[in-house]
């Protein structure tokens, strides 16, 4: 098999144009002069005997040939990425990459946490985190681009069937209002208070934002008939303004555990109303799952099931730690 018609190094020069849109951006990502990536194209075309782009327009356009190339050039790229990690695992966790994926809220908030806890333990692991939407996050752990992923949405229907989707952890969404609010010294609330308060919200068009109407909607709450005073576009941004006094949101409670240890929000509970949606860890059953995977999964997620304890105040108080449906079943727990 010597005689390929093209190389690892031509597919990577391949994927950055697709990429980039130009040869130049292309080179630049790849740390390589423009006429060298060139160079690698015209070769590459020759050895095929198909043209690759349609060199008319001003951005790099594959031809039909071009994507078919791109598409297979993809996996093998992919498959070479596996057989390197498969083979750093062989030193025992000396070494190698873990890639966690995530949603935004779970990776902004928890996601860090779990992420300095495995560090602690395997120092020599090189972790990547990959913060996405969950459609985007689902197809990166499906194309084998990360290792797990822990999402708060719902996996896309086409990938339903080739993913393991394993029920993680609850994550209460909170209602926050300033401490000085008048209902802020009220113990409990009731539903229909919500309907005459001022609410600030993410972006209706925000994949966060639909996912928390769609829990509040199965909690009985009529999100049409809430006040949406303003919108935002970041969960930073609403903590702030609900610090400000600017109105009062529904937001993941592990993005809220430092201001309310803090004093700095108010935490107000609905009279027979639990708003929450359950977390999921994600995998590709057909993927290769390394040494650092199965730590990160076996040792770490467990500990972050019980979200109302830090993992070092669990153990400070000799608390058994909880475990989660994944460790209990190696991975290979059913989807519910």
């Amino acid at each position: 098999m010597s005689d390929l018609p093209f190389t690892l190094d031509q597919l990577r020069i391949l994927k950055a144009i697709a990429t980039e849109g130009s040869f130049k951006r292309a080179a630049d990502s790849l740390y390589v002069s423009q006429p060298a990536v060139s160079l690698q194209v015209q070769n590459l075309e020759r050895q095929l005997n198909v043209p690759l782009f349609d060199r008319g327009g001003r951005r790099a356009q594959l031809t039909e040939a071009g994507h078919l190339l791109l598409e297979y050039g993809d996996r093998i790229l992919s498959l070479c990425q596996e057989t390197c990690r498969a083979i750093e695992d062989l030193q025992n966790l000396q070494g190698g990459t873990l890639i966690v994926g995530a949603s935004q809220t779970t990776g902004t908030y928890l996601l860090p946490r779990m992420i300095g806890l495995f560090r602690q333990r395997y120092p020599e692991v090189a972790v990547q985190l990959h913060v996405h939407s969950t459609r985007r996050t689902s197809w990166s752990v499906a194309n084998g681009q990360v290792d797990l992923a822990i999402i708060g949405g719902e996996v896309p229907a086409e990938l339903q069937e080739s993913l393991e989707i394993i029920p993680y952890a609850e994550d209460e969404l909170a209602l926050i209002m300033p401490v000085f609010h008048p209902l802020a010294n009220a113990e409990i609330i009731r539903r229909e208070d919500l309907y005459q308060l001022k609410f600030i919200a993410l972006d209706s068009q925000s994949t966060i934002r639909k996912v928390i109407d769609q829990v509040l909607t199965r909690s009985g709450i009529e999100t049409g008939n809430l006040h949406i005073e303003m919108e935002l576009n970041s969960i930073e941004a609403i903590k702030n303004a609900v610090q400000a006094g600017l109105g009062v949101a529904f937001v993941s409670i592990s993005a809220i555990e430092k201001e309310l240890q803090m004093g700095m929000l108010h935490r107000s509970r609905i009279e027979t109303v639990v708003v929450h949606r359950m977390l999921s860890v994600i995998f590709n059953p057909n993927r290769y799952r390394s040494k650092a995977a199965e730590a990160f999964t076996e040792e770490i997620l467990p500990q972050f099931t019980n979200r109302s304890l830090e993992p070092a105040q669990a153990e400070q108080n000799g608390q058994k730690r909880p475990v989660s449906p994944v460790s209990e079943a190696n991975g290979k727990t059913p989807v519910e």
